[in-house]
């Protein structure tokens, strides 16, 4: 299969891992050989349930017994995708009060970037240096790392950059802005948290000029973090949200947020002002109520602190600098690129799935399913350490030679 996969599918870097998947379940995903992996990854924190979560997989079947595809995003109503929005919107701040559907976080950052420049007739767009909302032209444009997007120049004007944490650059928002892009927590420059108020204090800077702040919630959000959202960790409310990843319990989908008066504009002057064929799709909207209510349903969310807490208690090793992140959204700092690629590789052949961060190569990924056990946690965490081990033996090794 995987000569197959090479020869015919299009690949995102020179070296993909490669392994030949034959099912998953839980937290276990299982090659062709039969060989099981515990999965620190989720999918890059898309499998908020784990892998082929029950009440996910009766809402789509449920779903698919009834219809599928039937029309463009806006036309006709459908229960499941009203369903989702409005529970969606009954856990949300009291602003954040009307939902548009997309297939995906990219395409939620491009409704979302549209919107605050039709609600403010402003051009200008303001985002932090390593900062990553996707991977369309839009959301390139907002992200903060020239070195991914030089070879695609020019993309869309008027955006300038920030350092996250900054309050200095605060000053920057001006009257000239239509609105500001953050994640609440930053993914690919190394699972950055806030600090000092940082996100309050953009929010006042925005009120203060007229600019409206956009939070991306496409990985911290739906429990990941020990709340619903990323930003409720942070006492601020957005003006807009975006949303992805772990919103669909694995399936494919994205969502931007804002209020009505805000969101009512998209249908008019010009009509179809953001316009998708399958945003809110029947089948995926299930999957995402579905996710949503056990999510909220259950304890799984204050468990993800609980469980914070086991990772942190457990990874201790003296090529460990830190853990960063928080809840279930944490990276595991080495001094060195190469010391991370190599515990990483170890860990795969161990049967332990981790992976890296975009922009950041000292950093670990440990994003697993907020279903994990924490029997699940000592195993995972015992293999990591033991492949340290490994590696440190290794240096010293090289080291007398």
């Amino acid at each position: 299969m995987n000569s197959d996969f090479l020869k015919y599918q299009a690949q995102t870097s020179p070296y993909p891992l490669g392994m030949e998947v034959s099912h998953a379940d839980g937290s276990y995903i299982y090659d062709t050989n039969g060989k099981a992996y515990l999965d620190f990854v989720a999918g890059v924190s898309a499998c908020t349930l784990g892998h082929r979560p029950e009440r996910v997989n009766n809402a789509i079947k449920d779903q698919l017994d009834k219809y599928s595809h039937v029309m463009v995003y806006g036309e006709y109503s459908q229960s499941p995708a009203v369903e989702f929005c409005k529970l969606l919107v009954s856990l949300l701040p009291e602003s954040l009060n009307k939902v548009y559907l997309v297939n995906s976080g990219t395409e939620a950052t491009e409704g979302a970037l549209k919107l605050v420049r039709r609600v403010t007739g402003r051009s200008q767009l303001i985002s932090c240096k390593n900062a990553y909302h996707g991977n369309t032209m839009g959301s390139m444009s907002v992200m903060g790392f020239e070195e991914r997007k030089q070879v695609f120049r020019p993309l869309i004007p008027d955006v300038d950059f920030i350092t996250f944490n900054s309050e200095a650059d605060l000053e920057k928002i001006t009257t000239k802005t239509a609105g500001i892009i953050l994640e609440s927590i930053q993914g690919g420059a190394g699972f950055i948290q806030p600090q000092n108020g940082f996100l309050k204090k953009v929010k006042q800077r925005c009120e203060e000029v007229g600019a409206l702040m956009i939070i991306d919630e496409i990985q911290p959000g739906f429990g990941r973090t020990g709340k619903l959202m990323g930003f409720e960790n942070y006492e601020v409310v957005p003006d807009v949200i975006i949303l992805g990843k772990g919103m669909g319990g694995g399936m494919p989908c994205g969502a931007f947020v804002a209020k009505a008066e805000y969101m009512d504009l998209l249908s008019h002057d010009p009509k179809l002002g953001h316009i998708t064929t399958f945003g809110g799709h029947p089948v995926i909207a299930a999957a995402c109520l579905a996710t949503l209510k056990e999510i909220t349903e259950t304890d799984l969310i204050p468990q993800t602190i609980e469980k914070e807490k086991l990772f942190r208690s457990l990874l201790v090793h003296p090529l460990l600098t830190e853990i960063r992140g928080k809840g279930l959204m944490l990276a595991a700092m080495t001094a060195d690129p190469e010391i991370t690629n190599r515990v990483i590789f170890k860990c795969q052949d161990k049967g332990l799935i981790l992976f890296w961060l975009l922009f950041e190569g000292c950093a670990i990924r440990i994003t697993p399913p907020l279903t994990i056990s924490e029997n699940e946690i000592r195993e995972g965490c015992q293999i990591i350490l033991e492949a340290m081990d490994e590696v440190m033996k290794e240096n010293q090794t090289n080291t007398t030679k």
